[in-house]
Parts: C-alpha cells; structure tokens; sequence
C-alpha cells in the first residue's frame, strides 16, 4: 500500500472512531451507585446496609457549619440560607432549629390533635382549657406574643407548635438567636438532607453547589466561612481530588510515553499509530456495556480503561518485530497465534466475573473483552495497512546485543524456583496483620481531618450513630408503627439509665393508625367542648367569640381517616418518616437511629424482648465484603484452570505446527527415545516438549502472584478486593512477557526484536501504575503498586525461565 493510500486508510480509520464516539456519548448512562460493584445481599443485615448506602437518610445527610462571624451574623446567615434552601427541589429537609408556622402545610394542621401526645394523657377539660388560656395571656406579653397571637383563635393549647417542635432532629443542639449553634456559640449548625442519593456523584456536586451559592446570597459582603461535611460532601471533595489527580497523572503519562515511544522507535510515526488501537478498544468497550446495560458505572469507565492499557503492548510488539524483507502484513500474521493467545487467555479471567453475579464486574467484563478483543484483532488486520516498511531491524542494535549479552550469562533456575516460591508463600501468610481488609471504612479516601470534622459536627449535631441501628420487621408500616411504640418505654428506660443518649423512629413523627383513633376517641364533641370552653373563659379577658375555628377544628379532627405515610408526600414530615420507614411487597421494616450508644449489650437486650433487633452495620458491610471476595476467588480458581488449559492447547498446536515444519525435531525426539530403550514415539515427544513450553510460560507468572502477595504482605498490607482485580492484570501481562520469549524461541535475532518490544512495553507500564501508586486514592494506589511489582517481577522472571538459550 503506498503513502497516499495508507494516509486514506488512517483517515478512515479516525472517522469511524468519531463516529462511534458520536453515537456511545448520546447512548451511554453513567451512574455513581456503588451498590452495583456489590453482590446480591442475602442477609437482613446485608440488605438494610444496601439500602442505606443508596438511598438512607443518612447517605444523603449533610452537615453545614457557619463561622468567622460574630454570634448574631451567623444566625441571620443560618436563616438566609435555610430559607433559600427550603425553595429548592434538590433538599427534602433543611433543618436549623428555627421553629415556624411554615413546617406544618395548611392540609396538615387539622391533625394536629392525632399527632401531638397532648390527648394521651391529658383530656379537653374545662380546667385544662382555663390553665391554657391562662398561659396565652403570658405568652402575648412575651416577645413570643407575635408568633402565639395568630394561632390562639383556632389553637389554645398551641397543639401546632408542639407537633411543629416535634419536627426537628431528637437531641438537637443548642440555640442562640432561635437557631442552632455548638456548645461553644462559635458555630451556626444545620441538617441539610438532599433528594438524590448520598452515592449519586452528580447528585451531590448539585447540591453542595447550590448550598455554597446560596450561602454565598446570604452572606453578601460580610464576614464568615461555611464548612460542610458527610457522605456526600466527602464524595463531591473525592470526585474532585480523583479528577485532579488524573489531570497530573494523564498528563505525566502522555508526555512520558510519547518521549518513550520517541526514543523506542525514532519515528512520529508511532506513537500516532500506536493510539488507533488503544482508541479502538476504549471506544469498543464502552460501545458493548452501554449495549448489554442500562447505566455504565464510572468505576467501569475508570478502571476498563486501565486494564485496556494492556493493549499498548499489542502494536508495540508489530513495531519491533518489523525488519527489511518481511511485509507487516506477513509479520503479523507471523505474531498472530502468540498475541491471540495472550488475549483468550487474558479474556477467560474476566469471562468468569459474567457469572458473579455482581453488576459491576459483569459490565467490568463485557468492557474488558470487547476491548481486548477489538484492540487483538486492529493490530493484526488494520494496523499493518498504515506502517511503512521497516527501514532497519532491531535485531542489529549494539545496545540490545550488549544487553543480551548480559543476559545469556544469567542462571537458569530450577530447583531454586520451589524455594522461593516457598518462601513467598511462606512471607505471606506469616506476615503479622490481617491478610485482608474487609473494613470499608479503611479504604475511603478522606483525609483524617475531614472524618475527624464530620465526627465533631455530628456530636454538636446529635446526629445518629453510622454503626448501630434497630430494626423492627412488621407485615406493613401500620404493624412496624404499633411495634415502634411498644419499643418507645425501654429505650426511654436506657436513656434515663445511661446506656443511650436518644434515639430517632418515624413514629415520633407519625403515630400508629390505632394511637391517632384513640387519640380523636379522646376529643370532646362539640357540644362538650363549648360547654368546657364557657367554663374556661369565665375568669378570662379572652372573649367567647374568638374561638369558634376551634371548635370547628375539633369537629374536624374527630371524622379525619387516620394520617398514613403516602398522606405525607411532599410535606416536612415525608423527610423524617421516609427515612425511618422502609416499606417492601408484603413486608415492611421500621429503623431507629440511635445516638450516643454506650451499652449496646443493654440496648440489644431490650430489642430482643420488644421483638426488635440491633443491627452492626460494620459487620454486616464486612461480611458482604467476605461474599465478594468469596465470588471473585472462585472466578479466578475457574479462570486460572481455564487459562492453564488455553496455553497448554495453544503450545500443543504450536509444537505439532513446528514439526511439520521441520522433520528434524522428530528424528532428534526418534533418536532420545531409542537411546533410552524405548521405541520411537513422537507422541510421546510432542506431550513432553508442551508440558515443557507450558511451564515456562506458566511458571513466571504464577510465581510473580507468590513475590507480590509476599513483598504486600511484609510491608505491611492487608489485601483488599481491588489488589486482586490488580493480581489478575498483572497475570495478563507475565503472560503476554513468558509467551513472547517462548515465541522467539532459539532465534538470536528474533529474541532481541522481543527484547527490545518488552522493554519499551515493560517501560510504558512501569510509568502508568508508578504514577498511580503514588496516588492519594486508595483504591488507586492499591492497583499502582500492585501491577508495579508485577510488572518487576514478571519480566525478571519471565526472562530468566521463559528464554530459551539462543543458537550461536
């Protein structure tokens, strides 16, 4: 193909690609939900921890604090931003303390009587009515007169504000200036609660936007600072530091691999050659997920695309094996079963996680193979239309046979490999320290400073504990309401015990259908009730006429229907019973958050005798971690027999291939057989030499997997799920390293075109998780430093036992 039609071809080539761009950016969903990289929850426990993580209250609670103004400042701020809070669709509660009328909407209020407790204990009586009215006459003359004078027509007993109090959090901080502040008057709080989930990335960065610009509005000109914390705040601050991070980090990568390439190759050429199958890939993998499924997780895109970094390998071995007198096209027909192999065998490890059960490892999968797939076959049958013939080979570089040189007089271990695979393994697992993490919590990548904040906020906030939590199981919400009220006197026995500071139920908020009929069972009739009212008012200054609305209100409050959950949509109630109220088909499950939860041997014993239970939602995350880990180990126990049977059929048809080619290897096997007074078998010599060639390409990786969970181990590191997804990328690469220098076989020329296509592919790796091993992200550092150690170890070890001795 000459230059203009190879200059076409690449032209071509691109346009598909941007169109492909075109059409995956209008069909693909991103999605943040980390519930997807879970598996299936098979406990009640695992379930309820599902669930609060995507959608419970306290996934999607958010802590303001307001300083750097004096006390008066910050509550006039506190106000300004609650009420340009509470106009915005993204936030079902914006709570500051500041009690008003506006709580309760105007369809509520005639339930008053059912949800107040007033009626439990204290009946309409006339000198009930006449301590009331007494107390309203105090309240006129008090600076609370203007907010009590509208109600009392309609409200004497104030039953409006007593349920309007019953709205904010239980255990709320103090209050200066009608709103919350710390114990030390320094910091104005509040509760903010947004609509979208707590692990919804785009979600929070909505919100923790309109609360920055609308504290922005109420502060104007002056003076003061806003501090904000909780999942959602902390998953906003990780999105941007991840984000900044693999700014730095692409960018140190691309200048670096291009130099790489540069100097690799001395053409322009290739480093713009070699971006068409990576693109190809990428662009394939998110093409099939955004197919099979109905969101694609960002950790998919983000970690799909590190794993499609393997393929930078497939064109820079097209690069170096190229030589004057061999077309592309014919070399890489000539590489093709080596590179084929090294991706089936690369791709059974993730066709396992299709039958994990695990959202986000399918989607992980289906990413990978579409990618590795597409990549394999670009570089055989596209890549080689676009490359000039090659001027020069390899082969006759005085570096690379210096360096060679060098390597024919390293040993051939043998026995000495058992011994240390005996000691890694033996490292590993007497290392001192967990051999896996399963605490979440260690894992996040929030600063110390941050946890430690958002501790002190919840503290001054009385926000609930994030480890326990009471659940009560019922046929529907009506069974879990009644059940919550039969549990109310023994956790108000441990909180005056001490065992417990307080604690949170949605039927503190919405009483049972059966206390709201008892409660309108209470309410006088009209007749009754006026006649209580007349002897109320005797000695009043009050006059008679005034409370006509209620007594009309009461009226109306005895022919209600009992208020249920979907009564409350849309209302300030919805928020605080929502949260505590999970309802299901034909099932339904009540939380109690608890604060302050020092006895909880005491607190569990209660639950039990109510028919409660107090759930440790640590331990039920580290169990479901266990499941994980359970599901992946067996993948990779079926994957690892599968690619163990892929190279040793792959050597088999490359050793029957090599035969035919040449009778001379099956009369040297003829001769070795008679010489041990056997009679000739070629069978027999074929199975032996493919066990040979498939240890060797086997060995370097299996002991690669032994030194890095050694050298993990010694250092310290308790294994996460992510190091093993790392494990299986770093296998894939020994592979690709051990079947190379088997491929190269005894030819000196062609082992150090190898030579010099695995160490710019070794280099170019090296630099990629280097870099991300330096990563402040957790999950990042665990892949960059265990695929740095694997790529190390791999081509050491895949040079020392997968080369075969070169032929003077």
């Amino acid at each position: 193909m000459n230059a203009r039609l190879r200059i076409t071809f690449a032209l071509l080539w691109l346009a598909a690609l941007l169109l492909a761009g075109w059409w995956i950016s209008a069909h693909l969903q991103l999605t943040g939900d980390l519930r997807k990289f879970m598996p299936a929850p098979e406990t009640p426990e695992q379930k309820l921890l599902i669930d609060e993580l995507g959608e419970g209250p306290g996934s999607r609670l958010l802590l303001v604090a307001l300083s750097g103004a004096d006390a008066s400042t910050l509550a006039a701020q506190s106000k300004a931003l609650r009420a340009a809070l509470a106009g915005d669709g993204q936030f079902t509660l914006v709570a500051n303390g500041d009690v008003g009328l506006d709580a309760i909407p105007e369809n509520l209020r005639p339930y008053r009587y059912l949800l107040s407790p007033t009626l439990d204990g204290q009946p309409l009586d006339a000198d009930y009515l006449a301590a009331q009215l007494d107390e309203r006459v105090q309240d006129l003359g008090s600076p609370a007169g203007a907010l009590v004078e509208p109600l009392i027509g309609s409200d004497p007993t104030l039953e409006t504000l007593k349920v309007t109090e019953a709205l904010q959090p239980a255990n709320a901080p103090r209050r200066l200036h009608d709103v919350w502040f710390d114990r030390a008057g320094k910091r104005a709080l509040l509760a903010v609660q947004t609509r979208a989930a707590g692990f919804d990335p785009s979600g929070q960065q909505l919100a923790v936007d309109a609360i920055h610009a609308a504290y922005a509005r109420a502060r104007g000109d002056g003076a003061g600072d806003i501090v904000l914390s909780g999942p959602g705040a902390f998953s906003v601050e990780i999105g941007g530091r991840t984000e900044a991070e693999a700014k730095w980090i692409g960018t140190i990568d691309t200048i670096g691999l291009v130099l790489l390439l540069l100097v690799a190759y001395r053409s322009w050429k290739i480093p713009v050659l070699g971006v068409l199958p990576l693109a190809s890939a990428g662009l394939a993998g998110l093409g099939a997920v955004a197919l099979l499924f109905d969101g694609v997780h960002g950790i998919t895109v983000a970690f799909g695309f590190t794993l499609i970094g393997v393929v930078q390998d497939y064109p820079i071995h097209l690069f170096s094996h190229q030589r004057p007198g061999v077309t592309p096209r014919e070399n890489a027909r000539a590489l093709w079963p080596t590179l084929a192999t090294g991706v089936v065998a690369t791709c059974i490890a993730y066709v396992t996680f299709l039958f994990s059960g695990v959202d986000g490892l399918q989607q992980l999968a289906v990413f990978t193979i579409a990618g590795l797939a597409v990549a394999a076959l670009s570089t055989r049958l596209l890549l080689p239309r676009l490359i000039d013939p090659a001027p020069g080979d390899f082969a006759d570089s005085r570096v690379l046979a210096r360096m060679w040189s060098w390597t024919r007089h390293l040993p051939r271990p043998r026995w000495s490999l058992a011994l240390l695979a005996l000691a890694a393994i033996a490292a590993a697992a007497l290392a001192p320290g967990a051999f896996w993490q399963d605490d979440l919590s260690k894992l996040t990548p929030v600063p110390a400073d941050a946890l430690a904040r958002d501790a002190d906020l919840r503290a001054e906030l009385g926000a609930p504990d994030v480890r326990y939590v009471l659940t009560l199981q019922g046929d529907d919400e009506e069974a879990v309401l009644r059940a919550s009220e039969r549990l109310r006197p023994g956790l108000d026995a441990l909180v005056r015990g001490g065992a417990l500071d307080g604690y949170d139920m949605a039927a503190r908020y919405l009483p049972s259908a059966a206390v709201q009929r008892a409660r309108q069972q209470a309410l006088p009739d009209a007749a009754t009730l006026q006649a209580a009212l007349d002897a109320a008012l005797a000695d009043s200054p009050f006059r008679a006429d005034v409370f006509g609305g209620f007594v009309d209100d009461v009226a109306t409050a005895r022919a209600l229907p009992p208020l249920t959950p979907a009564d409350l949509s849309g209302t300030p109630l919805e928020a605080g019973v929502g949260g505590l109220l999970l309802g299901g088909e034909g099932r339904a499950t009540a939380l109690v958050s608890l604060t302050g939860l020092h006895d909880p041997a005491a607190v569990a014993r209660v639950a039990r005798l109510n028919g409660a239970a107090l759930l440790d939602m640590k331990a039920a995350s580290e169990s479901l971690v266990v499941a994980y880990r359970g599901r992946v180990l067996a993948a990779l126990a079926v994957a690892a027999a599968l690619l163990a049977l892929t190279v040793w059929l792959a050597m088999r048809m490359s050793v029957l291939a090599h035969r035919r080619a040449s009778p001379v290897a099956v009369a040297a096997d003829a001769t070795a057989d008679a010489d041990a007074d056997a009679a000739p078998s070629p069978r027999t010599g074929v199975a032996r030499e493919t066990a040979l060639r498939t240890a060797r390409v086997l060995l370097p990786m299996a002991l690669t997997t032994l030194l890095v969970l050694a050298v993990l181990r010694l250092c310290g590191v308790e294994l996460t799920l992510f190091h093993l997804v790392a494990l299986i990328l770093g296998a894939g690469l020994g592979l690709d390293y051990a079947l190379f220098f088997d491929h190269a076989g005894d030819d000196q020329a062609d082992q150090l075109r190898t030579l010099h296509a695995l160490i710019t592919c070794s280099l170019m790796t090296l630099l990629v998780f280097f870099l991300l091993a330096l990563s402040s992200i957790p999950v990042l550092r665990a892949i960059g430093s265990t695929v740095t150690l694997g790529v190390v170890f791999n081509f050491v070890l895949a040079l020392l036992v997968s080369r075969q001795p070169a032929k003077p």
